[in-house]
């Protein structure tokens, strides 16, 4: 018998606001209990320029999460722990190796009733970390949003994560348009699968129209030096200062070691959704496809091919990830448009599904470039400035740590991992599924007059190199750069 259809309802999650909390998240904690704990987020900006929020925490009492009632209490102590930690973290000259029992043996109950890992997630940042300023209108209207923390104040840090509410928000219609489809497809309904993804093809649209407004008001600059560093996780951040990640001190007698990825947008469960619903398959980052088919023909069973996007997932809430677990077990779209290609109608608005979601792939690495690629080349190609000796050190930067062997350290994601391949990889696989041939023309990886057409600074060619046009003149992207949050 085949499982059932997903309800959404059964994982916490609304037809109407999607992967956000159905509820407002709260902007306070309202037990008194937890007054230092929301003082200290609220006057996190000035702890952070003064650098004193590690003397601050130091001397905090150690606060029971006992007086946490809600789910949306548990999401709130979350958010406010998550950022004083990030910001203890990295709010020195060099970073804290140590997290004290003052926020670790906290944070730890709060993850693990969350299901989710001591560090700041996208759940934290971005779909637990907003208000709508006028709560009669719409969450996917931007200009009606505004984040309730952030590490620096500024308007460049609101924007950059509203962005992503905002996208939550608009995709939200497209989480039961799938699972309509998914259904039909169960009944023979072509008529509706091929509604469902006609509109489903629209909404992605409109999500893809939604991160090119990240422009709008995040300077690549402000992101780049004073939002991404905050934003780190401790895996593979050893040239920054973390070589075993960070020591989260429990007060027992031997504390452990851990080692996250920091808030990175792959930790979306929307964009995963849709991959899944569509039958889209990514594979580990400089897998072809030619040495998977090999391996299944030949009947070859080595280790499972999870790669960065499944590693994910262990960074969303628990409920969100077993819905896409669920979803897995019954998404049927692809194989059922493959078995009626007769169908032109249904052919074509599958295959429209799968360009825009492509196509918000692209503009995604447009963005990494602005973003990360073309500030990383800048930083490189300026000179320290000297400081007073009387005055702080100057705080590491991860945008210009170097190696132990004094060359310029792999730029990489926040997410804790080199990326540029990623994305690439993953754009392409997006297209492999495609139905007609003039579709998998369209959206395969040789050139084609579609193929980054709308790209202003970035082209790719044949081989497959990337190249960027900037101030900085023209350059080739190296396989090892990173990426400003990961689709």
């Amino acid at each position: 018998m085949l499982p059932p259809v997903p309800a959404l309802a059964d994982y916490g999650i609304s037809p109407d606001h999607g992967f956000l909390p159905p509820e407002p998240p709260l902007d306070v904690l309202p037990d008194p209990f937890y007054a230092r704990w929301e003082w200290m987020v609220s006057n996190l900006q000035s702890l952070l320029l003064s650098r004193r929020i590690r003397d601050v925490v130091d001397q905090m009492p150690i606060l029971s999460t006992s007086y946490l009632q809600s789910e949306g209490e548990w999401r709130r102590a979350y958010v406010v722990l998550g950022f004083i930690l990030h910001g203890y973290v990295w709010g020195g000259s060099k970073p804290s190796e140590r997290i004290p029992p003052q926020i670790t043996i906290p944070l730890l109950e709060v993850c693990k009733h969350l299901e989710l890992p001591p560090v700041a997630t996208y759940a934290g940042v971005c779909l637990w970390n907003y208000r709508s300023i006028f709560p009669e209108e719409a969450a996917d209207d931007v200009s009606n949003l505004s984040c309730l923390n952030t590490f620096t104040g500024s308007l460049d840090e609101q924007w950059f994560y509203l962005i992503s509410v905002a996208i939550e928000a608009r995709g939200a219609p497209s989480l039961s348009l799938a699972l309509q489809a998914i259904a039909a497809a169960r009944a023979g309904n072509s008529l509706v699968v091929t509604e469902s993804l006609q509109k489903l093809a629209e909404v992605i649209d409109e999500v893809g129209a939604l991160l090119e407004r990240m422009y709008e008001n995040c300077d690549p600059y402000v992101f780049y030096h004073r939002i991404r560093p905050y934003l780190a996780g401790s895996k593979n951040m050893a040239d920054a200062g973390l070589p075993h990640g960070l020591l989260y001190d429990d007060g027992s007698t031997k504390p452990e070691y851990r080692q996250y990825g920091g808030g990175s947008n792959a930790q979306s469960s929307l964009i995963q959704f849709w991959d899944i619903a569509l039958g889209v398959e990514h594979r580990p980052t400089g897998e072809t496809r030619s040495e998977t088919d090999k391996d299944d023909k030949e009947g070859v069973t080595g280790a499972p091919r999870h790669g960065f996007i499944h590693e994910m997932r262990s960074y969303m809430p628990g409920p969100h990830r077993r819905f896409l677990e669920h979803v897995s077990t019954v998404a049927n779209i692809r194989e059922y448009v493959e078995a009626r290609r007769s169908d032109k109608a249904l052919c074509i608005a599958y295959d429209a599904c799968l360009s825009m979601l492509r196509t918000l792939r692209d503009k995604h690495i447009q963005m990494v470039s602005r973003y990360i690629i073309i500030p990383s080349r800048d930083a490189k190609g300026r000179a320290p400035r000297s400081s007073s000796p009387r005055r702080h050190a100057a705080t590491t930067n991860l945008a210009n740590t170097r190696n132990s062997d004094g060359k310029n350290k792999k730029l990489r994601g926040t997410g804790g991992t080199a990326l540029i391949p990623f994305l690439k990889q993953a754009r392409d696989e997006t297209g492999e599924p495609a139905i007609d041939a003039w579709a998998r023309r369209l959206l395969s990886n040789a050139p084609t007059e579609a193929s980054f057409a709308a790209l202003s600074k970035v082209g790719e060619h044949p081989d497959g190199h990337l190249q960027v046009v900037g101030l900085s003149g023209t350059w080739a992207a190296d396989d090892s750069e990173g990426g400003i949050c990961h689709w």
